[in-house]
């Protein structure tokens, strides 16, 4: 599977306008190869964000060859930003949930973009795998995550909820002891945190097929980092 993470920052006063476009991206919901791809506002500083998952890289890159310009150009979304951060690469862990269910029912998204000490990448999705997957798992409202590696050292982690109540529930009872067991800054360097409610027109469900893989641990083939 593919990730894709945008960071837009959006034009005092152009935010109905972009929003209005970002709807315009339910065009791609045909996209062989697109999982689906949800997205809103940062409540922390009004940035629009938005995560894209896809089968696999070459759906990715097809999609970017032969129909991401056209549907861009019909979003009309150019002149409503001042700047956007796109990073993609390959998922190399999932928590064994339905995706494509969490990714229709999901209403809040709760993101970790990484930047990793060096040489602490192995470790830290070995935690990833023992202690917050599983861990995330056993706590009501957790629907699905993915861990997708942007760069060598640079991983986005994101978790998928059914509501903001239940999110409050885990992130107040249950994630002070992951983190306590998870020891974060022995591997990471920098973490910028999301905790996102998600715009249901934003929404964009792919046609499927099913994922080839899906289990966490299951990591798929080694991709080379993105640049």
């Amino acid at each position: 599977m593919w990730g894709k993470w945008i960071d837009c920052r959006v034009r005092p006063g152009a935010r109905a306008a972009f929003a209005a476009g970002q709807r315009r991206w339910a065009a791609i919901a045909d996209q062989p190869g697109l999982v689906g791809q949800v997205g809103g506002w940062s409540p922390a500083d009004g940035r629009a964000l938005v995560l894209g998952l896809w089968a696999d890289e070459p759906a990715y890159e097809r999609f970017m060859g032969e129909r991401h310009d056209a549907v861009a150009e019909t979003a009309a979304q150019r002149d409503t930003w001042t700047a956007i951060r796109v990073a993609a690469g390959p998922v190399v862990q999932t928590v064994p949930i339905s995706l494509p269910d969490a990714l229709e029912h999901a209403e809040l998204l709760r993101v970790a973009d990484c930047l990793l000490r060096p040489g602490r990448a192995d470790h830290f999705l070995d935690v990833q795998r023992e202690v917050w997957s599983p861990g995330m798992a056993a706590a009501g409202g957790l629907l699905a995550g993915t861990v997708t590696r942007l760069a060598a050292d640079r991983y986005l982690v994101t978790t998928l909820w059914s509501s903001a109540e239940a999110h409050a529930a885990y992130t107040a009872e249950v994630f002070p002891g992951l983190r306590a067991r998870a020891d974060v800054p022995a591997d990471v360097e920098t973490l910028t945190g999301h905790v996102l409610p998600l715009e249901p027109s934003w929404r964009v469900l792919g046609p499927g097929p099913a994922l080839s893989w899906r289990a966490a641990g299951d990591a798929p083939p080694r991709s080379r980092p993105t640049s």
